[in-house]
């Protein structure tokens, strides 16, 4: 059996970050088996769904690099992959079932159904039109009476639906009702659209969220009504807000313990400075082990090991604390010059005008202090905006007097407008012998930390050498004139 898996969004909003951990999780199932991964558009609900949804979700997914083998963008043997261009499908099965009664037209009103819900009819509904004459129900549909396609539930016994993490669940009939298979604007429901979709595309693992077992018995019987092979059924846990009281919501905003907003958004996590490969390796990480005590892994070597029996089905938490340190680790083996260019489209949203050539002189030094992109800004800010010029009294100290600053400073002012090689070596090599011959320790950190925060302005930056290359000759000549003008001023007062 040639192993095919799917992610089958609503396109009813934005991609949720439960969404990616269940089509991941697809995915290395796919992957790990040589088998096929497929992206398919579930769009029937019309009023939920949102402009613009559908091409977010899709350009989501191709962020974290979760590719599929057939899709509404790339085709495949069993298009169309959204829904909505699948109608004729769904109503042909749908009249299959009616005709081999299975299923019937039901004429119900909406004042009707109103009606049963008052008088606290179970599930709004009391089957009324399940076994109405066929003549009338000709009759009705020769009045042009609207009506919907329901399935025949089974009014007694068990079902049992498979699960792959959760063994034989088994359900009594009479805890469900004859459910909406195709609406009367010709659409199918989910329960219609998922069972007649997964097997015209011969979905062999059908993975989703632990919310559908409670209706899965209706799935599992369509299949028996239609005489198909049911696909194994994986429902996966539920993933829990921090607090771990509740499902980690789509629409309500999350908090750890500690107050701090929770990402929930898959654009979030683009947005906030993440790599797609941490946030996988990240997601890979909830009710599924690795091995070994293994936490950070690629997604090659997850896909070696993963397979889904292995998921646990027990209730998890997003391990958000965790979300940072993997990241670091992933920017630390990033180059210097890929680096720069990540950071460079949050620099610009900044309003910057960035020069990679010249970040990409910081990033060795920053790449151990950045947990993600976004943090590169405060210590680059130096590069595009004024510095305030220090007052004297920041400029000298009982290490490096005053008298001593002053040379200091107006030696490295020569020794940098001289220097051939502007270079982070040559620039550290020049100015370290400065601050050796100026400070009373003989040691170099005392001017080169008053040296820093003259071309930075800043407490926190990366090294003063890398700093006077990035910034450059001319305008770090400025900066230090500055600073000699304020020994100037203190000699006239």
């Amino acid at each position: 059996m040639t192993v095919r898996t799917r992610f089958a969004p609503s396109p009813t909003g934005y991609l949720h970050i439960g969404g990616v951990w269940a089509a991941l999780f697809a995915w290395l199932h796919a992957r790990h088996h040589g088998g096929r991964f497929i992206l398919r558009i579930e769009d029937t609900d019309t009023k939920r769904t949102v402009p613009g949804a559908q091409e977010n979700l899709i350009e989501s997914l191709r962020w974290f690099g979760l590719d599929w083998d057939e899709g509404p963008d790339v085709g495949g043997p069993y298009g169309p992959y959204v829904q909505t261009a699948r109608r004729e499908i769904y109503q042909k099965w749908a009249n299959w079932l009616v005709e081999n009664e299975y299923a019937y037209k039901c004429f119900a009103t909406p004042e009707e159904l109103a009606q049963m819900r008052e008088a606290g009819v179970p599930f709004g509904y009391d089957r009324r039109y399940r076994d109405y004459p066929a003549d009338k129900v000709a009759e009705l549909e020769a009045q042009g009476k609207p009506y919907v396609i329901r399935f025949k539930m089974p009014l007694d016994g068990e079902t049992v639906v498979p699960d792959l993490l959760r063994g034989d669940v088994t359900f009594n009939n009479d805890q469900f009702t004859d459910y909406v298979l195709l609406k009367s604007n010709g659409l199918p429901t989910y329960h219609l659209a998922v069972v007649v979709d997964d097997h015209l595309m011969q979905i062999s693992h059908i993975t989703r969220g632990v919310e559908w077992l409670n209706t899965a018995p209706v799935h599992v019987n369509l299949y028996r009504a239609f005489g198909w092979e049911m696909p194994v059924f994986v429902h996966l846990p539920v993933i829990l807000n921090p607090s771990g009281k509740g499902k980690l919501s789509k629409r309500q905003q999350a908090f750890t313990d500690s107050g701090e907003k929770v990402l929930v958004r898959a654009d979030e996590f683009m947005a906030a400075g993440y790599l797609p490969e941490a946030v996988l390796n990240f997601l890979a990480n909830v009710g599924w082990t690795f091995g070994d005590d293994v936490e950070k892994f690629s997604m090659e070597e997850a896909i070696e090991r993963f397979d889904l029996a292995d998921v646990s089905s027990s209730p998890t938490k997003l391990p958000y604390s965790k979300l940072d340190w993997l990241n670091s680790l992933y920017i630390q083996e990033m180059e210097p010059r890929a680096l720069a260019e990540a950071v460079t489209p949050f620099l610009e949203k900044e309003g910057y005008q960035v020069d990679v050539d010249q970040l990409e002189i910081l990033m060795p030094a920053l790449s151990v202090r950045l947990k993600k992109f976004t943090d590169a800004l405060p210590f680059v800010r130096f590069l595009y905006e004024e510095t305030p010029v220090p007052p004297l009294e920041k400029l000298y100290d009982k290490k490096l007097p005053l008298p001593a600053a002053e040379n200091a400073f107006r030696e490295a002012r020569n020794f940098l407008a001289a220097v051939d090689s502007f270079d982070v070596e040559t620039i550290g090599e020049g100015l370290a012998l400065i601050g050796v011959r100026n400070t009373s320790t003989d040691k170099p950190g005392p001017f080169l930390g008053k040296l820093r925060l003259v071309i930075t302005g800043q407490k926190v930056s990366p090294p003063v050498f890398e700093c006077i290359a990035a910034l450059g000759r001319l305008p770090s000549l400025e900066r230090i004139d500055a600073a000699l003008l304020r020994f100037r001023e203190a000699q006239v007062d």
